[in-house]
């Protein structure tokens, strides 16, 4: 891997890692990648931000990780500067936003499993899912089509794009994706979204009051208007790997073997780049 790394593409291979589920306890682990993503996130390009944002909020998937970020050394103030600055985008501070809450919530939620196990499982479950957030909500979409990580990454591209889109997590085995988006964007969006790529298409899982699944297809005659984000980070074509060499490039993020030898290297990178 070239030494010339940049930071958004350093913080790109993170946040593509951190995606997937298995590599997550292993970055938080790592001595050098989550103080990197923290210093990321007071980084003065917007879009390193805002994909440093979509690391973390991966990251603050797993449980067993929260307390350990939450008390990680600038977590918790970068946030709220994030949170705080005038010149963030509108995304990037809800984003930043349903981080501080998860991780404000960590030592909480213990106490709370202690007192009712049952009961507290499924009230940690809501909210994570932001349902108390007034200005965010959550929607499931099960997307025909998505089948293997290159449709994923057609898919996670579709979404970047449309403004008003805060976070996203893929459940590959069951062709779905969870995505949380601001409340005043109609669902419809996503759906066209997903649609354009040709080779999938979208329809939304909603429950009903007695808790049963229910899919529902978008009507392909009220075609939603998608607002172009343009704030966001573009995830790196394949012809501008760090590596062009197999045997050390990530083939798959699903791989934790395959992704600890780039966390070594971006250890090193943040490490060489960052007074600590």
């Amino acid at each position: 891997m070239s030494a010339e790394l940049d930071a958004l593409t350093v913080v790109n291979q993170l946040r593509d890692l951190a995606a997937d589920p298995l590599n997550r306890r292993a970055i938080v682990e790592d001595q050098g990648c989550l103080p990197g993503l923290i210093l990321f996130l007071d980084h003065p390009n917007p879009q390193v931000v805002y994909s440093a944002l979509l690391a973390v909020r991966y990251l603050a998937e797993c449980r067993a990780n929260r307390e350990k970020m939450k008390g990680e050394l600038g977590m918790m103030l970068s946030l709220q500067n994030v949170m705080q600055k005038s010149t963030s985008p509108g995304e990037t501070k809800l984003l930043a936003s349903e981080i501080y809450e998860i991780l404000q919530l960590a030592g909480k939620e213990e106490a709370e499993q202690a007192e009712a196990a049952a009961a507290s499982c499924q009230k940690k479950a809501q909210f994570f899912l932001g349902s108390s957030n007034k200005r965010a909500k959550t929607v499931v979409l099960h997307i025909d089509g998505l089948d293997d990580s290159s449709r994923r990454s057609l898919c996670e591209d579709a979404l970047l794009k449309i403004r008003g889109v805060i976070s996203f997590t893929f459940q590959m085995a069951v062709k779905r994706c969870v995505i949380r988006i601001r409340s005043d964007l109609k669902a419809e969006a996503l759906g066209t979204a997903i649609n354009s790529t040709k080779v999938m298409t979208a329809q939304q899982v909603v429950r009903t009051e007695n808790g049963a699944e229910r899919i529902l297809a978008f009507s392909e005659d009220s075609e939603e208007a998608v607002e172009v984000n343009e704030d966001i980070p573009e995830y790196l074509p394949e012809e501008e790997s760090p590596s062009e060499e197999q045997d050390k490039a990530v083939t798959r993020v699903g791989s934790i073997t395959d992704g600890m030898g780039w966390l070594n290297t971006a250890a090193n990178f943040l490490t060489r780049s960052f007074y600590w």
